[in-house]
């Protein structure tokens, strides 16, 4: 082992070399001294971590001490009496043998492991980044299934409405062919009733279902373009964030579970969130979460809300339209109905008033009859050949009596007076009779009419209960009633002649 020799002391006056050689050599003695020292200091500073301590007024195993003291298990205190240890908190390699757990060391040059750190750094990023993709995938892929369902609930309440519309638009026919119908009654019953106002005012609310109906197939119809164009949106951006996810075989579950949910994009309820998980990442155009997988997410979001609000006005709009379609509908019924008691009714007066018509005119005209033998009996024989002696003036008993004066005999004046009486009596009998019988025929003519209305609102009243069967299409009761005057037989289609 190499002994230093101390060095000698010698006095200025014995000293040979010169004062300038000598402080030379000192200088660069003092030079490369500082310099080993600074390289040696910056040689060990490279292997520690930023925040050593290190102070060159202190110990080292002091400086050593306070350093690795944040590093050792905090003790605690529990309920029972006891002491429990815990390592601090933060990132690091925790040691339970020396109980201590030492930050996360960074080195500051590259260690003989470099290469293979940044294989592993490099197939780290890009598994993460396919599984943020994966992720990403799976939402557009939950979406785009939403999507598709409410489509299809969308679809069946579109069918129902339009079931509805046609419904509305047979009912629009049932009161045109209605109205056509009561056109044919006489025109005495074409009287404007209650029956023709329920008719109307029909048609006006049928009017104001239908077009609310169509309002609604039009605003379905276009939700059902939107919610069609945001499938396709989230179809290309799902199949676009696939293409990074060929080397992967992790199942879905596994992950929806790094990413700590059970499913994603269900709004009707708040995803249940676990204890570890990865947080969504904001939108960002070079990441797995791109702005424009943001946006139709966003979107569908928003259709799906709106879907659902829409789906619920249409559904309560086709079942307020229903009950209101049949309410008006038995409102009218009962209109007609009661217009075909009251014509009854009325029927049944007339009849009688024609019964007791009937026997007054028989006993006028037999009374009649019997005024005119009475006036020939009065009148006598035409010929006077066939005067018995007692009717004739001049019979002896009246010519000895008219032998003096002023014995003339009212006979013949009394008998003129009472054929003339007779006569006069008879012509307004006649007159009478012949009142009676206009007003039979005129009330014959009415009782008709009451029967051909009272049939035709029956007609009407058969035809709306058959027409608005569920079973009876558009169609079916389109051809019923079209131009066919009921008062004449039937058109028949050459096509069906030739069919029978």
């Amino acid at each position: 082992m190499p002994v230093l020799i101390p060095p000698v002391e010698h006095s200025q006056g014995t000293r040979v070399g010169a004062p300038a050689w000598r402080e030379a050599a000192q200088t660069k003695t003092k030079k490369a001294h500082q310099q080993t020292q600074r390289c040696g200091q910056e040689a060990v500073t490279m292997w520690q971590p930023k925040d050593s301590v290190w102070d060159p007024h202190v110990a080292h195993h002091l400086c050593r001490a306070a350093y690795i003291l944040p590093w050792r298990f905090h003790v605690e205190m529990v309920k029972g009496g006891g002491t429990l240890e815990k390592p601090p908190p933060g990132e690091g390699v925790t040691l339970w043998k020396s109980k201590m757990k030492p930050p996360v060391w960074h080195a500051r040059l590259p260690l003989p492991l470099n290469r293979d750190a940044l294989a592993l750094q490099t197939a780290e990023l890009v598994h993460a980044h396919a599984r943020g993709a994966r992720l990403t995938a799976a939402r557009l892929a939950h979406t785009q299934q939403q999507i598709n369902a409410q489509l299809r609930l969308l679809q069946r309440q579109r069918e129902a409405t339009d079931h509805r519309l046609s419904e509305v638009r047979k009912g629009l026919l049932i009161n045109q062919q209605s109205v056509k119908l009561r056109g044919y009654r006489p025109t005495s019953e074409k009287v404007p009733d209650k029956a023709d106002s329920m008719l109307t005012w029909e048609k006006e609310e049928l009017k104001s279902m239908k077009r609310k109906m169509e309002k609604d197939m039009e605003n379905s119809e276009a939700m059902l373009k939107t919610l069609a164009s945001c499938w396709d949106t989230l179809a290309f951006c799902c199949k676009e964030r696939l293409q990074v996810v060929d080397l992967m075989n992790q199942p879905l579950d596994k992950v929806l579970e790094q990413a700590g949910r059970h499913s994603w994009v269900n709004f009707s309820r708040i995803p249940t969130q676990r204890i570890q998980g990865q947080k969504i990442p904001p939108p960002d155009p070079v990441c797995m979460y791109t702005p424009e997988c943001a946006t139709a997410l966003y979107e569908a979001k928003q259709l799906l809300m709106e879907s659902k609000d829409t789906l619920q006005e249409m559904a309560k709009n086709e079942k307020d339209i229903r009950e209101q379609q049949q309410q008006i509908s038995d409102r009218v019924c009962a209109s007609l109905a009661q217009k075909m008691r009251e014509t009854s009714e009325l029927k049944e007066r007339m009849n009688m008033t024609l019964g007791l018509m009937r026997g007054t005119i028989h006993r006028c005209t037999k009374y009649n009859q019997e005024m005119y033998i009475t006036r020939g009996l009065i009148k006598g024989p035409l010929s006077t050949n066939h005067l018995e002696t007692r009717e004739k003036l001049d019979r002896p008993l009246v010519r000895v009596y008219q032998r003096h004066v002023g014995t003339q005999l009212p006979e013949a004046k009394r008998l003129a007076q009472s054929t003339d009486k007779l006569q006069r009596h008879i012509a307004h009998l006649e007159k009478n009779l012949e009142g009676l019988l206009a007003k039979r025929k005129n009330l014959t003519y009415s009782l008709n009419c009451k029967k051909i209305g009272h049939d035709v609102d029956y007609d009407v009243v058969r035809l709306r209960l058959r027409q608005r069967h569920p079973q009876v299409c558009y169609q079916q009761a389109q051809g019923l009633v079209n131009d066919w005057d009921p008062r004449t037989p039937a058109r028949v289609d050459s096509s069906a002649a030739a069919a029978e």
